[in-house]
């Protein structure tokens, strides 16, 4: 397998910049996953990396050779594509072999890389199918054996699971996942969405309007977001955000949200010190919002008043809209013993440690 450096990468198309200034190092036998809403740069940066779109500035690096003029086919990658990309009149076996048979492989190489990797993939049983006899799940284990029988240095994933339905996108995760594992490969997958980024990375590389945002393993994105954007993103359903002052009184640092007042944990303290009296963003994820306990509450100022509009019950848990003031939270909480109803009156607590305040004008994290 190979490391995969990206420096200074840069494609504009006329006007408009597609990928800025992306840098990056992807390591050997890393499951690195591109992500960030559509538009933000993350195919066309792979498919730089593959060599189907060229570079307009900045220089790509696969097993520390220089790849900018090098031809796709001669770049040791193998991509799997959203759409499968099969051959309709072709069956399986062929369809898996196609690429190895253009390269002048021997027939009998072509066929042991086939069965090895229909092998791995449980799909020794369609080997003899035409694509319009599979499913969508099964066409894309196609697919993936097509890249597998190449043993390419980089496997590249281009949101492979987007066309499926729920259920079979969450087992075509876990199977990518313990296909990574086998493979011991180092594998760069792009997709939209931040569940798969989180459950399936070694690190995420979060993107916006083209620019990396931020790098890291899923907690540490998710526990520290650099700024708002990284913060709303990553998350389900996605963090609360509330325009609020800080205030300082008797030592104490308190956001001010209008409606509401919280006391700011003391950890925060040093931090805000340069806020004082600024308007701020107030961050809080749902699943930091808990049903008011009385007997945990020793007046850390992290309880609020809400009101219920809309409560959607998911079994375990429920998802509660809230109105607190003038603002609308939604809070993700373990399914109450009774019902909530629309429209009553609640409070609630905030895991006051977890939350964050954002600068407002430069939407950077301040704490």
């Amino acid at each position: 397998m190979a490391n995969v450096i990206l420096k200074n990468l840069v494609k504009r198309f006329n006007a408009v910049t597609a990928v800025d200034n992306l840098s990056i190092e992807i390591r050997d036998r890393e499951f690195a996953v591109l992500v960030g809403p559509s538009g933000c740069g993350k195919t066309t940066a792979l498919r730089m990396i593959a060599g189907l779109e060229t570079i307009t500035s900045g220089e790509i690096f696969i097993d520390d050779t220089l790849v900018n003029d090098m031809a796709p086919k001669d770049r040791d990658i193998a991509m799997v594509f959203q759409n499968y990309a099969l051959y309709p009149h072709m069956n399986v076996r062929d369809n898996m072999g196609f690429g190895l048979k253009i390269r002048k492989f021997p027939k009998e190489e072509i066929n042991r890389r086939v069965q090895e990797a229909a092998d791995i993939l449980g799909i020794q049983n369609l080997l003899e199918r035409k694509p319009k006899e599979l499913s969508g799940g099964q066409r894309q284990r196609v697919a993936v054996g097509r890249a597998i029988v190449r043993k390419p240095k980089v496997f590249l994933f281009d949101e492979p699971l987007s066309n499926l339905d729920a259920k079979l996108r969450v087992a075509m995760r876990a199977e990518i996942s313990k296909l990574h594992r086998r493979l011991g490969a180092t594998i760069i997958y792009v997709t939209h969405d931040q569940v798969e980024a989180m459950t399936m990375a070694d690190r995420i590389f979060i993107m916006h309007n083209g620019a990396l945002q931020q790098t890291g393993a899923p907690l540490e994105v998710y526990g520290q977001p650099t700024n708002r954007f990284v913060a709303g993103f990553i998350g389900s359903p996605a963090m609360n955000f509330i325009e609020a002052t800080l205030v300082r009184e008797t030592g104490d640092w308190f956001i001010d949200a209008g409606g509401f007042r919280l006391r700011a944990p003391e950890a925060f303290h040093s931090r805000l010190e340069p806020h004082a009296g600024r308007p701020v963003i107030f961050g809080v994820r749902p699943e930091d919002i808990a049903a008011h306990n009385p007997a945990a509450d020793a007046g850390h100022g992290n309880t609020v008043t809400a009101r219920a509009d809309v409560v959607e019950t998911l079994g375990s848990e429920i998802f509660v809209y809230l109105t607190c003031g003038d603002h609308s939270i939604v809070a993700r909480m373990e399914t109450p013993d009774r019902p909530l109803t629309v429209g009553q009156i609640l409070e609630v607590d905030l895991k006051m440690v977890k939350t964050h305040i954002f600068d407002k004008e430069t939407s950077r994290t301040i704490v």
